[in-house]
């Protein structure tokens, strides 16, 4: 068992004795320090159901950020997780290499390249899909990644509220063009499923925003999307 295992380990059977199962950073850090943990931010980010403890799967419980310092235990890790599908159909796309395309591999790059190279704009708006060059305001805007804090709240399953107060948020990319919005979440790799909250808490921002804000009204439609990037490698004879 890893030190991140260990730390949430301990936390979860704090939890379940007390049958509380919201608890805080302080406990976090206090734990952390006690198994030897180095970075207790990053002990309860879990982006992929095969990274949590033994002791979450066999119980069937995953962790939720609630905001303000506070985590909860959630029962039922299909809640929290997806399952990716099989994809459906596959697109053969003239790539055009632009110099710091694979400069790096960070999992912004990832969103950087497939925007430069218009496969995002190609999978929102279509094959026919053209933009105005010149005016601005009839194209498609990029608001790169960016953190936030909001607060709302939501249910899911039978009986599980979530209320989510000062969470901050980290949005990896968003695409706006006449009132369709699109967040993005990007990875590296082929994972076989996805924290729900990636996607559904930057989508739930926005679309608080076209209820309660300056912009009421003004957003049409909001897709959460997953960008995964895997680089083939063809065998040679």
């Amino acid at each position: 068992m890893n030190k991140k295992s260990e730390v949430l380990t301990e936390i979860f059977l704090k939890c379940q004795k007390t049958k509380n199962y919201v608890f805080d950073n302080e406990l976090v850090r206090d734990v952390s320090k006690k198994v030897g943990f180095g970075n207790p931010f990053d002990a309860t980010k879990i982006d992929n159901k095969s990274k949590l403890p033994e002791i979450l799967l066999e119980n069937d419980f995953a962790v939720i950020h609630l905001g303000s310092g506070k985590h909860k235990f959630i029962k039922g890790i299909d809640k929290i997780y997806h399952d990716f599908e099989p994809i459906q159909k596959t697109v053969n796309w003239e790539y055009k290499k632009s110099i710091l395309n694979q400069y790096n591999t960070s999992e912004s790059n990832i969103l950087s390249v497939a925007n430069n190279q218009r496969i995002l704009h190609n999978f929102l708006f279509g094959n026919d899909f053209e933009f105005d060059l010149v005016d601005i305001t009839k194209r498609p805007k990029t608001y790169f990644p960016h953190r936030t804090k909001t607060s709302f709240k939501y249910n899911f399953g039978k009986g599980v509220s979530i209320n989510l107060d000062n969470i901050q948020l980290e949005i990896d990319l968003t695409i706006e063009f006449k009132g369709t919005i699109a967040v993005f979440e990007g990875k590296n790799g082929k994972p076989d499923n996805f924290a729900v909250y990636q996607i559904y808490h930057p989508f739930l921002y926005y679309y608080h925003a076209n209820e309660h804000s300056d912009i009421k009204g003004k957003i049409k439609e909001i897709f959460g999307i997953y960008v995964v990037k895997t680089i083939e490698k063809k065998l040679q004879i």
